[in-house]
């Protein structure tokens, strides 16, 4: 389709990031590399490159597959993009959310400050 489109505008096409504001907000902060390198939003994409994204704890591999300008429907996106990523690090998002470090008794109430305080020390707030 286009010979060139902004790294930016790539990842909120194919659905990485919600809005493409937000995917330049990641460029400028150095979570999206090309080559072991940080791209700005304005970096040009090229079919073939691998683009790593760094959604902590994870970071996301993609291959580009094919070019495009313009958001497309979820069940398109694998027609222009490849996901990489290994298992062992899809893997660190069940390990973050599988247990939760303390529980509270159903319909025990807001928790008072000292269980607040006491919340806070595992988890550290």
């Amino acid at each position: 389709m286009d010979e060139s489109i902004r790294i930016d505008k790539y990842l909120w096409s194919v659905r990485i990031y919600a809005t493409r504001s937000l995917a330049t907000e990641e460029c400028k902060k150095g979570r999206i590399t090309i080559g072991g390198v940080a791209v700005k939003a304005s970096r040009v994409v090229k079919v073939g490159e691998t683009i790593l994204v760094r959604k902590n704890p994870v970071t996301y591999t993609y291959r580009v597959i094919e070019l495009l300008g313009k958001r497309v429907g979820a069940k398109l996106v694998p027609g222009y993009i490849e996901d990489l990523t290994s298992p062992e690090e899809l893997q660190k998002l069940d390990d973050t959310h599988g247990g939760a470090l303390f529980t509270r008794d159903r319909g025990a109430g807001r928790p008072t400050k000292k269980d607040r305080r006491d919340i806070g020390k595992v988890t550290d707030w």
